[in-house]
C-alpha cells in the first residue's frame, strides 16, 4: 500500500521491481527453496540417528559452505550486476537511464540475499526442533525495513527508489540477527564455531542440486514473467508486482505456513516408517489448503478491482492502474488452489529424499509456461503472463499428485474427496452470491477509504458467512481440519 501511494508505477519502480526480484528470486530458489527441502530431512536423519552433538557438527559445516558459496554468487553478481541487469530485464536496452537503475539497485539489494540464505539455515534448523514462531516473524522484519525506508530514507535520495533499495540490504542483516537469540537456545549452533567437514554436508548437495528447479518453479515462472514484461509499456512490471502481492497473501499465510510446518513433519515420519500417519498427514494438508485456497480463488477473480481500490487506489496508484492489476490478479488467482498444492505435494518427495522427481516435472511445467507465455502476450499482454504462470502451476501440481499416486502414496480418494467436492459446492454458493452484489448498482466503491473498506468488508463478510454456512449444511466439520 506504501509503495503503491508513493511510487505507483512506471519506469523507476518499474526498475526496483526487477532490481528486488532477481536476488528474491535466487533466495527462494537457494534459500527457501532447494536448500530447505534438502537440508530439514537430512538434519532429522542425523538427529534421530547420532543425536545433537553430531548435529551440531552438521550445521556449522552447512553454515560455512553456505556462507562461502552464496558469498562468491552475491560478489559475482555486485561486480556484473550491468550484465545481469540486460539479462533480466532485457526489455529495457531502449532505455539505459531505466537499464541503468536496474543495475544501481541491484548492488543494494543483491547482499540481502547473503543474509537471508543464512536466515533461512537459521529458520530450518528452528523448524526442525519444533520451534516455529521466530521464523515466522522474520519476513515482517523485511516488510517493517521496507514501509520504513519508502517514508524516511527514499525522500533523502534523487531517485526514492534507491532508498527502498537499501531498506532490502539493512532488513536481510536484521533478519539474521533476530534468530540468533533462538537458535542459540538450541544448543546446536554457535556464530564461533568452525567446523567444515560432516558426511550430512555432500548429502544435502547431492539433494540440493536438483532440487534448485523442484520446488521453485513457480518463482522462475514469475521472474519469466518480470522478463518478457519487461518487453510491454510501462507499468507492466509494476502492474504485475502489485497483484501478485493479493496472491501471495492467502499463499503465504496459509500455503507456506502449513508446507513450512509440513516438511519436518513428514520427514519425521518417514524416518519413523510410519507410512499410514504419512499419507494421513498429507491428506490432511491437502484438505486443509483447498478449504481455504478455493474460496480464496473466487474472491481474487471476482473482486479484483474492489481489493486493488481499497488497498492501493491513491496518490500515484490511478484507476489505470487498478483496471490493469485486476486482470492479472484474476488471472493469478486461478492458479492460487495450484501453488498451495505444490507447497504441499513437494514436500511428500522431500521428505523421503526423492529431489529427482519433483525436478522432472518442474522442468515440464516450466517449458510449458514459456510456450503458454509466448501464446498468450501479444493477445493478454501482461495479464497473459500471469495466466501462463496459473496454467503452468495446475500442470505442475496434477503431475505431482500423479506421481505420488504412481508410487502408492497418494492418499486415497475417502480421505480427500468428500471434502473437495463440498468445499467446491461452498464455493460455488459464494460465487454466486458475490457476482450477485458486484452487479448490484447500489454497491459502488466510493473515492474515500472508509467507504471503500465498508464496500469491501461487506462483501468479505456476506462471502465468508454463505461458504461457512454451505460447508456446515452439506456436512464438514471441525474434525475434517484437525491434525491426525
Amino acid at each position: 500500500m506504501v509503495f503503491a501511494a508513493y511510487f505507483g508505477t512506471g519506469g523507476a519502480q518499474d526498475a526496483f521491481v526487477a532490481a528486488f526480484k532477481i536476488p528474491n528470486f535466487l533466495r527462494r530458489l537457494f534459500a527457501e527453496g532447494a536448500f530447505n527441502q534438502a537440508f530439514i530431512p537430512v538434519l532429522t536423519e542425523v538427529r534421530h540417528a547420532e543425536g545433537d552433538a553430531s548435529v551440531r557438527t552438521l550445521v556449522t559445516a552447512v553454515q560455512i559452505h553456505l556462507a562461502a558459496l552464496v558469498g562468491l554468487v552475491t560478489l559475482i553478481a555486485v561486480l556484473a550486476s550491468p550484465i545481469l541487469a540486460w539479462v533480466f530485464a532485457p526489455g529495457f536496452h531502449t532505455d539505459p537511464a531505466k537499464l541503468g537503475l536496474v543495475a544501481d539497485f541491484l548492488k543494494l539489494t543483491f547482499p540481502y540475499l547473503w543474509f537471508i540464505s543464512l536466515t533461512a539455515l537459521a529458520s530450518s534448523v528452528l523448524n526442525s526442533y519444533g520451534q516455529f514462531a521466530a521464523p515466522a516473524l522474520t519476513p515482517i522484519i523485511l516488510n517493517l525495513c521496507l514501509i520504513g525506508s519508502a517514508l524516511f530514507l527514499a525522500p533523502q535520495f534523487e531517485v526514492g527508489q534507491t532508498g527502498l533499495a537499501l531498506g532490502v540490504l539493512i532488513a536481510g542483516l536484521l533478519q539474521w540477527l533476530f534468530l540468533w537469540p533462538a537458535l542459540l537456545k538450541t544448543g546446536v549452533w554457535s556464530p564461533l564455531s568452525w567446523t567444515t567437514t560432516h558426511p550430512g554436508v555432500k548429502k544435502i548437495l547431492i539433494l540440493m542440486v536438483p532440487a534448485l528447479f523442484g520446488v521453485s518453479v513457480s518463482q522462475i515462472n514469475l521472474l519469466l514473467d518480470t522478463v518478457l514484461a519487461s518487453f510491454l509499456e510501462d507499468g507492466s512490471i509494476s502492474w504485475l508486482y502489485y497483484s501478485d502481492r493479493l496472491t501471495e497473501l492467502p499463499l503465504g499465510v496459509i500455503g507456506i505456513a502449513i508446507a513450512t510446518v509440513l516438511l519436518p513433519r513428514l520427514a519425521t515420519l518417514h524416518a519413523g516408517r510410519d507410512a499410514l500417519l504419512f499419507d494421513r498427514t498429507l491428506a490432511w494438508a491437502i484438505r486443509l489448503v483447498l478449504l481455504i485456497g478455493l474460496p480464496a480463488m473466487v474472491a481474487l477473480v471476482l473482486l479484483p478491482s474492489e481489493l486493488l481500490t481499497l488497498l492501493f487506489q491513491y496518490k500515484n496508484f490511478s484507476s489505470l492502474d487498478v483496471e490493469r492489476s485486476a486482470l492479472s490478479l484474476a488471472a493469478y488467482a486461478l492458479g492460487l488452489p495450484a501453488f498451495m498444492l505444490i507447497k504441499i505435494l513437494a514436500p511428500a518427495f522431500f521428505a523421503r529424499q526423492d529431489t529427482r522427481t519433483p525436478v522432472r516435472i518442474g522442468i515440464q511445467a516450466m517449458v510449458w509456461n514459456m510456450a503458454f507465455n509466448l501464446m498468450l502476450i501479444l493477445p493478454l499482454a501482461h495479464a497473459g503472463l500471469a495466466l501462463a504462470t496459473s496454467m503452468s502451476a495446475w500442470l505442475n501440481a496434477g503431475l505431482l499428485a500423479w506421481h505420488l499416486r504412481q508410487e502408492g502414496r497418494f492418499p486415497q480418494w475417502p480421505m480427500l474427496g468428500p471434502t473437495i467436492l463440498r468445499a467446491l459446492v461452498a464455493s460455488a454458493v459464494m460465487a454466486t452470491l458475490l457476482w450477485a452484489m458486484t452487479r448490484s448498482a447500489a454497491l459502488t466503491m466510493p473515492d474515500d477509504f472508509l467507504g471503500r473498506a465498508e464496500v469491501v468488508a461487506l462483501l468479505v463478510v456476506a462471502g465468508l458467512v454463505s461458504y461457512s454456512l454451505t460447508l456446515l449444511l452439506v456436512g464438514v466439520r471441525p474434525k475434517d481440519i484437525k491434525h491426525p
